[in-house]
Order: structure tokens, then C-alpha cells, then sequence
């Protein structure tokens, strides 16, 4: 369920009974931690007999409510009916126990909270946040005459000891009450909340048809060129402002700083980088964004900069800053991260600037005045790649700057699912959990195929239906340069089956799109994706080939290195076993989270596919079932 349901006074009488926490861990059907239930313990209580005192005992409460197509929860959702129209009434309500906060540093939208480590996000821009990301993505609030609106209550707090908080200009969607202010906080909602039942603004609030997510490439020009088309979201605000802070900082005080954002695949990374790009951009400040990827880099020379060379000036690649002026820009956004390497040499470097050869990631500090790293630790998948937290901070400290570290936790792809990408993690054992059977979420479409020719027809008749669909593989077959006439070889070969790999160079093949453009040509369908024209992409459904490379023996996956053509894992005095198990699973953990909607996996692997079968127990509505009556995929 997206949200635990109750009446104000529902709430009161499990309150009472004390069964209210487990009640919402069974209604919202994931894995909770004891804090969380101290704060629903302590909070929503509070909540509860606040609405009953304002004679409000029938409005409906949408309890830790799931935002659409994200892992966020919101604290809740007070539906309802206004008094003054009779319409729906919707108020967001951020619950707080925080009892003193701070400015942080002096930046508006940033907080320093007691006993807490670093900085927390404002709760009025928290909270405004959410409101403007539901009133994007629920077709009722667009319809609605009156937007949501939001608090924050910091119901343990008195004003003297959050004073700080107040100097934000509040909003519709972003007013603040303590525990001082409970009577202005009843008038408020007894304003906005009628004494009738909310049971049915609840029910089309639940119902209500929600539009589809903004892809990031389709409204990449114009975040760079007119404003921000995206809102962030708790963490994902917490980065951008720090990396503004930090900018803001540096021309005042002369401070250079390191900002590290970590974060799994679709939390967000890529929106952050051209969120900040664009702000800046829009500001005159002299900013760059540069990434390892030659596909990921051309697509965004070709999407954010289209039409205008000063825009496609600003992507560049890890290796561009060789011989950059220190400091030279005030900001440098180096996305996809883990991919930095030891150096920038590579087999075009003059001799004269290899002997002088330093570290990629000193290069990359030294280039800005604010140098902001985005990374994943598990999409290093080539050798050579260093790219993490650890190396980055460390190197940082050493040449005594300050850094700031911020963890991005919610995941915005695979339908918002945190326990899909979980699922993945623990298959490849990749953070030492136990492999476990998935019976679906509601939020990710997950199957197995037992052919690829079922696995390409199921994806076919999707792309038909004007969804994005790509197949991609495990680097497991050879990959030939075109025919002489201007046609692809099928490599990839499965029993009868056969299609070509993606274009190896950026020029097109016949009707194939160049390399960089695989995942977002339509016509990139008809080829099989390899693991680097993947990475920092994503499209609607996935159908990932498992190749001999990972296979199922005694209850685990084990990596084969010898079964891999990547020319990179022939040495083994380069690349050790170990490290080659490691990027072999970091590379299929890349390709089976590339899905927004779904994932199809199919293995050439006979007991692999056994293996597959017993963990993915997922019951299916009929219709689904009628939808694949050709295949195994219901």
C-alpha cells in the first residue's frame, strides 16, 4: 500500500490500544527500523489529538504516504473537505521532533539540527518540496483550484530555540508551528479542514491518475537555458544546496571545498548535476560537467546543448583537465564519478605530458574552485576505475580542504522501489546479504524469460505500445567491426538466435544509431547494449541477457572471467580474479537497474535459469497472464 489509513480519531483509539505501529508495518509491508517506530510513536499521537481538539476527529490521515514513482514517504496527509468551497482539501504535514536547530552556516535552505551530523535540509523547503512534486505528478491536484498545501511541526520545539527556521519566508506550502504555536496550528488547520469525514477526498486522492516522470534528457536543454524543471527531494535538495553554499562561500571567504554525493542507481545523481549546472549556468558563474563516459557525455552534448555551442561547451570528460588553470572555474561537476581513473593518460597523450602525468582525481580538485563528485561504488565496472567516497575525501583532506559528504537514499527508477534494488544487491552478492525470493512490490515489474526470443518479444510489443524498451548483455561474445556493407554482425548468439551488438564507434550504421546513442534512439531496439553504452541511462523496460560470465552453482552466482571477451580481464597480472568477480557483478548490477517500469532476465544458463526461477515468485493478474499466453513470462 502506498499509505497507512485511518480517521484522526482511528488513529486515537489505536493509540490507545497500543497497536499503531504495528498496525502501519503491516499496511505498508517493509522492514522498519525501532527509530522509526519511536518517531511514529512520538509524533503521530500528537497529531492525532491536535486534529480531535480542533473538532477535526473525521479527517482522513494517509500515514507515511509514498510519493508516486519514488522510495519517499511522506509523514502524512491530512484529506479532507475545505470549509469555505467544498472542495477536496489537502494538507502535507512534516512532523518533527527536532527541539533546537540552527542555521547551517548561514545558508538559507540548509539547518544544523542538535545531536545530529551535518546539515539537514530546511522542514519548510522539505515539506514545500513534496507539495510541488505531488502537485506535478497527481493528475487531481492539477485539476485542483487550490494547490496543497504544507507544514512543518516541530511539536517539541518552542520559537526561541528554532528562531532560525522563521527567517525563511514561509509559504502555502511551507508554514512552520511549535508547540508554542498550538493554537495558531488548530486555527490553521480548522481553516483548511472542515468537521466533516474526509473518507471520500481520500479515496480520489489515492485513485488519482498520476503522469508519467519528466525524463531528464527531455527537459535537459531547457533546465540549462530557463529554469528548474525538477524538484528535489530531501537528500537530493541537501546536495544542491550545499554545492551553492560552497560556491557562495568560496567567493566570499576565499574557501575551496569538496562536495561527495553518493548514491545507488536513480537516486538522483544526474538530476542533481544538471540542476546545479543550470543555476549556475543561469547565474554567469563559470561551470563545467564532466563525466568517464564518452556515450553519456555525447548524449548530453547532443539533448542539453542542442542548438547552442555555449551549452555544448559545457560537458566535457575527466581527461579534458590535464593541463587546466588551477582554479580556473568556480565549479566542476564530475557525474559518474566511480568512473575517475589512476591518470589521465591514455594511448593519445604526448609523450611530453605523460611524464608529467598526475592523478585524474588531483587534476579534477584542482580544476575548481568547487569541485563536486557524484558517484555509485557499485558501477565500477572497468578495470582501472577508482572512483569512491573513501579515495576522493582522502585525497581532499590531504590537501587540507573541507569536504562534505551527503548520502542519497531514495530511489526515483525501478518504480521507486528500494527493495528491487535491495533484491539486486543481495542476487549478487554485493554487500554480503542473503539472495531472497521476490513476490513483487507493486512498484517494479520483474520476469524471467525463458528464451531470448521471448525475452525480445516481450520487450517488442512494449516499444510498440511508444514505451522505451533495449536489450543489453553481459560482455560474453565477441564484437566484430561492421560488414563492408554498412551492416552489423550478430554477435550475440543464443541457440538460433542471433542480433548484433551496439554501434562500436559514434557513427551510424544503417539504421543503427552511433554508440553514444543506443539508449535513446528508438532505433537503438534492434541491437544488444554492452555495459558501457548502458551506464547512466534508463529506459522503460530492461531485458538484461545473464551470459556465461555469472552463472548459478550450489545456491549462488559465481563470475566465470575466462567466459568474458572484455580484452580488459585477459591479464591476469592486471586485472585478479578478485577484482574481475567484482566487476563482473558490479556490471550486471548496472544492467538489471537501468528499468523505470520493468526488468526481463534471461539466462543462457540452463541451471542458472533454474536457480532464477526459484527466487522470483511473483503472482501475476490474469490479464497479465493473457498478455504473455505466447511465452513464459506471465
Amino acid at each position: 500500500m502506498s499509505a497507512f489509513r485511518t480517521s484522526a480519531d482511528g488513529l486515537l483509539r489505536l493509540v490507545g490500544s497500543g497497536v499503531l505501529e504495528d498496525r502501519i508495518v503491516e499496511q505498508i509491508g517493509r522492514n522498519v527500523s525501532p527509530a522509526e517506530r519511536r518517531a511514529w510513536s512520538r509524533s503521530l499521537g500528537v497529531l492525532g489529538q491536535d486534529l480531535a481538539d480542533a473538532g477535526l476527529g473525521q479527517v482522513e490521515m494517509l500515514v507515511e504516504y509514498q510519493l508516486p514513482l519514488t522510495s519517499k514517504r511522506v509523514d502524512v496527509v491530512l484529506a479532507g473537505v475545505d470549509p469555505r468551497t467544498a472542495e477536496d482539501s489537502y494538507v502535507v504535514v512534516e512532523l518533527k521532533q527536532w527541539s533546537y536547530v540552527e542555521t547551517y552556516d548561514g545558508a538559507e535552505n540548509l539547518v544544523a539540527v542538535e545531536h545530529a551530523r551535518g546539515p539537514r535540509l530546511h522542514p519548510g523547503a522539505q515539506v514545500e518540496g513534496y507539495c510541488e512534486y505531488l502537485t506535478d505528478f497527481l493528475g487531481i491536484l492539477a485539476e485542483h483550484r487550490n494547490p496543497v498545501r504544507g507544514v512543518a511541526y516541530l511539536h517539541n520545539a518552542v520559537d526561541r530555540d528554532i528562531s532560525d527556521l522563521f527567517d525563511r519566508p514561509a509559504t502555502e506550502q511551507s508554514r512552520i508551528f511549535t508547540k508554542q504555536r498550538r493554537g495558531q496550528f488548530l486555527d490553521y488547520l480548522r481553516t483548511h479542514l472542515a468537521p466533516k469525514s474526509g473518507a471520500n477526498a481520500a479515496d480520489r486522492f489515492l485513485t488519482s491518475t498520476v503522469r508519467p516522470s519528466r525524463h531528464l534528457l527531455r527537459y535537459a536543454a531547457q533546465e540549462l537555458k530557463d529554469r528548474s524543471h525538477f524538484t528535489l527531494l530531501d537528500d537530493q535538495r541537501v546536495a544542491y544546496e550545499l554545492v551553492l553554499h560552497a560556491v557562495e562561500r568560496a567567493r566570499s571567504a576565499d574557501r575551496k571545498s569538496v562536495v561527495v554525493v553518493s548514491g545507488g542507481p536513480g537516486s538522483g545523481k544526474s538530476v542533481i548535476a544538471l540542476s546545479v549546472l543550470g543555476e549556475l549556468a543561469r547565474q554567469n558563474r563559470s561551470v563545467m560537467h564532466a563525466t568517464g563516459s564518452r556515450s553519456f557525455t555525447q548524449t548530453l552534448r547532443r539533448y542539453a546543448g542542442k542548438g547552442s555551442t555555449r551549452l555544448k561547451n559545457l560537458f566535457g570528460y575527466f581527461n579534458s583537465f590535464m593541463s587546466a588553470e588551477r582554479n580556473g572555474l568556480d565549479v566542476l561537476i564530475c557525474d559518474e564519478a566511480h568512473r575517475i581513473r589512476e591518470t589521465s593518460v591514455n594511448r593519445f597523450t604526448p609523450k611530453m605530458k605523460r611524464d608529467k602525468a598526475r592523478p585524474q582525481v588531483d587534476e579534477l580538485i584542482a580544476a575548481a574552485r568547487v569541485p563536486v563528485f557524484l558517484l555509485d561504488e557499485h558501477q565500477v565496472v572497468k578495470p582501472g576505475e577508482l572512483g569512491n567516497v573513501e579515495v576522493i575525501s582522502s585525497y581532499a583532506k590531504q590537501l587540507n580542504l573541507d569536504v562534505e559528504v551527503v548520502s542519497l537514499h531514495s530511489q526515483f527508477r525501478c518504480g521507486g522501489s528500494e527493495a528491487y534494488e535491495r533484491w539486486v544487491v543481495d542476487l549478487l552478492g554485493l554487500d554480503g546479504g542473503e539472495p531472497s525470493v521476490w513476490t513483487g512490490d507493486g512498484r517494479v515489474d520483474l520476469r524471467l524469460a525463458e528464451s531470448p526470443e521471448e525475452l525480445e518479444a516481450f520487450l517488442g510489443r512494449k516499444q510498440a505500445t511508444g514505451v522505451t524498451a533495449r536489450m543489453s548483455a553481459g560482455y560474453c561474445w565477441p564484437w566484430s567491426d561492421p560488414r563492408p556493407d554498412d551492416t552489423l554482425v550478430p554477435d550475440v548468439r543464443v541457440g538460433g538466435w542471433s542480433r548484433p551488438w551496439n554501434v562500436k564507434s559514434d557513427r551510424s550504421v544503417g539504421e543503427a544509431p552511433g554508440s553514444a546513442f543506443w539508449a535513446t534512439d528508438p532505433n537503438g531496439f534492434g541491437q544488444v547494449g554492452c555495459v558501457y553504452t548502458a551506464q547512466g541511462f534508463e529506459y522503460d523496460w530492461s531485458g538484461v541477457i545473464m551470459g556465461p560470465d555469472l552463472v548459478a552453482r550450489e545456491g549462488r552466482l559465481a563470475a566465470r572471467r575466462e567466459e568474458s571477451k572484455d580484452p580488459a580481464f585477459r591479464s591476469r597480472k592486471s586485472v585478479s580474479d578478485a577484482e574481475a568477480d567484482l566487476l563482473i557483478r558490479n556490471t550486471y548490477k548496472v544492467l538489471l537497474t537501468r528499468g523505470m517500469q520493468g526488468t526481463v532476465i534471461y539466462s543462457t544458463d540452463p541451471e542458472t535459469r533454474e536457480y532464477l526461477a526459484s527466487l522470483v515468485k511473483v503472482i501475476r493478474p490474469v490479464e497479465t497472464v493473457y498478455e504473455a499466453a505466447d511465452g513464459n513470462l506471465g
